[in-house]
């Protein structure tokens, strides 16, 4: 089954380095954990291969480059709401990032239970 919902939407884009920490572990794991605890309904990351930040240090997978501290994005798509309280509770971890909003459109592929599911949630935040 394969529907297009018009629900409220955000998809959650945070980018750190490989090498930032919190609380003694990798910031993207304590991240991703933190989402996992609030409900979020899944979070994705990625290693980069090359990239740079506001400082315009290159950071590369290049074998001669010996960068170790590559760039990672870690993703994220629930309704509004539920992104906005992950917001508050991300913000504070990151030391040195950048975290961006965007609206989308979800194209469910998934069980007629799944899709109720977020219907329901959709429901309870009107």
């Amino acid at each position: 089954m394969v529907e297009v919902e018009h629900w409220n939407t955000l998809r959650l884009k945070i980018y750190i380095g490989e090498n930032d920490s919190y609380k003694g572990k990798p910031l993207y794991k304590a991240i991703v954990e933190r989402l996992r605890e609030m409900g979020i309904a899944g979070a994705t990351v990625y290693r980069g291969i090359l990239g740079f930040g506001k400082k315009s240090k290159m950071h590369s997978a290049d074998v001669l480059r010996l960068s170790t501290d590559l760039p990672i994005v870690i993703e994220a798509v629930d309704r509004g709401y539920k992104i906005e309280e992950a917001i508050c509770k991300i913000k504070p971890m990151i030391k040195d990032g950048m975290i961006t909003v965007e609206p989308v459109i979800v194209v469910w592929v998934g069980t007629e239970e799944e899709v109720r599911k977020f219907e329901d949630d959709a429901v309870r935040e009107s």
